[in-house]
Protein backbone atom coordinates (compact mmCIF):
# COMPACT_ATOMS: atom_id res chain seq x y z
CA UNK A 1 0.00 0.00 0.00
CA UNK A 2 2.67 2.60 0.47
CA UNK A 3 4.35 2.04 -2.30
CA UNK A 4 1.01 2.67 -4.24
CA UNK A 5 0.79 5.78 -2.22
CA UNK A 6 4.09 7.29 -2.98
CA UNK A 7 3.71 6.31 -6.69
CA UNK A 8 0.21 8.52 -6.24
CA UNK A 9 2.08 10.91 -4.80
CA UNK A 10 5.11 10.99 -7.14
CA UNK A 11 2.80 10.80 -10.23
CA UNK A 12 0.61 13.98 -9.12
CA UNK A 13 3.76 16.12 -8.54
CA UNK A 14 4.69 15.27 -11.43
CA UNK A 15 1.59 15.81 -13.33
CA UNK A 16 1.36 19.32 -11.58
CA UNK A 17 4.88 20.50 -12.09
CA UNK A 18 4.53 19.30 -16.26
CA UNK A 19 1.32 21.34 -16.34
CA UNK A 20 2.84 24.42 -14.63
CA UNK A 21 5.67 24.12 -17.12
CA UNK A 22 3.45 23.76 -20.34
CA UNK A 23 0.77 25.75 -19.98
CA UNK A 24 1.07 29.74 -21.96
CA UNK A 25 0.44 32.08 -20.66
CA UNK A 26 -1.54 35.16 -21.65
CA UNK A 27 0.06 36.93 -24.79
CA UNK A 28 1.47 40.03 -23.56
CA UNK A 29 2.11 42.53 -25.86
CA UNK A 30 5.64 43.68 -27.02
CA UNK A 31 7.40 45.77 -29.29
CA UNK A 32 7.81 44.03 -32.78
CA UNK A 33 9.43 46.46 -35.10
CA UNK A 34 10.62 50.29 -34.79
CA UNK A 35 9.86 52.41 -37.76
CA UNK A 36 11.08 56.34 -38.66
CA UNK A 37 7.31 57.11 -40.51
CA UNK A 38 4.12 56.68 -38.98
CA UNK A 39 2.74 55.67 -42.26
CA UNK A 40 5.10 52.86 -42.02
CA UNK A 41 4.54 51.53 -38.61
CA UNK A 42 0.52 51.29 -39.70
CA UNK A 43 1.55 49.42 -42.48
CA UNK A 44 3.52 46.69 -40.81
CA UNK A 45 0.84 46.22 -38.50
CA UNK A 46 -2.04 45.74 -40.90
CA UNK A 47 0.40 43.23 -42.63
CA UNK A 48 1.27 41.68 -39.91
CA UNK A 49 -3.23 40.76 -39.21
CA UNK A 50 -2.80 39.66 -42.87
CA UNK A 51 -0.33 37.28 -42.27
CA UNK A 52 -1.58 35.98 -39.20
CA UNK A 53 1.29 36.83 -36.90
CA UNK A 54 -1.09 39.06 -34.05
CA UNK A 55 -4.33 39.87 -33.97
CA UNK A 56 -4.22 43.80 -32.83
CA UNK A 57 -1.65 45.91 -32.91
CA UNK A 58 -1.26 49.68 -32.15
CA UNK A 59 2.00 52.48 -33.09
CA UNK A 60 3.38 54.61 -30.49
CA UNK A 61 5.38 58.00 -31.11
CA UNK A 62 9.04 58.13 -29.10
CA UNK A 63 9.95 61.13 -28.81
CA UNK A 64 13.28 61.00 -26.95
CA UNK A 65 14.08 58.34 -30.56
CA UNK A 66 12.49 59.80 -33.00
CA UNK A 67 10.80 56.47 -33.95
CA UNK A 68 7.23 54.69 -34.23
CA UNK A 69 7.26 51.48 -32.03
CA UNK A 70 5.14 48.89 -33.47
CA UNK A 71 3.43 46.88 -30.34
CA UNK A 72 1.65 43.99 -31.26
Amino acid sequence: MRKVRALLVSAALTTGVLLSMTSSPAQAESIRYVYYYQSDCYNGGNLGIQWGWWTSFHCDWNSASDRWYLWA
